[in-house]
């Protein structure tokens, strides 16, 4: 079982940079496979960034080059780095956590990130 709390979304200007932040509990973080996911209205929900166990990454075309995830397996907390925000980057950001044996998949409520001059 784990619980996942996100932070850091906000309004930014295009071109600007925010960081997510995912925070874990309740089981062993280093067994899960982790991500963020977006949706915007309309839209269906897509991976933007993910980072497995052992660390190997993959990003959505559209994010490539900009952003960037990470994970702390000591502090329990995965990180997306957003640079060179675009308004088409608006969206609900959410975490994910999937158990790397059991595939078990647990969703954070998500953090508005809002793009816009």
């Amino acid at each position: 079982q784990v619980q996942l709390v996100e932070s850091g979304g906000g309004l930014v200007q295009p071109g600007g940079s925010l960081t997510l932040s995912c925070a874990a509990s309740g089981s062993i973080f280093s067994f899960y496979n982790m991500g963020w996911y977006r949706q915007a209205p309309g839209t269906q929900r897509e991976l933007v960034a993910g980072i497995t166990r052992g660390g190997t990454l993959n990003y959505a075309d559209s994010v490539k080059g900009r952003f960037t995830i990470s994970r702390n397996n000591a502090k329990k907390m995965v990180n997306l780095q957003m640079n060179s925000l675009k308004p088409e980057d608006t969206a609900v950001y959410i975490c994910n956590a999937e158990h790397f044996v059991l595939r078990n998949s647990y969703w954070g409520q998500g953090t508005q990130v809002t793009v816009s001059s």
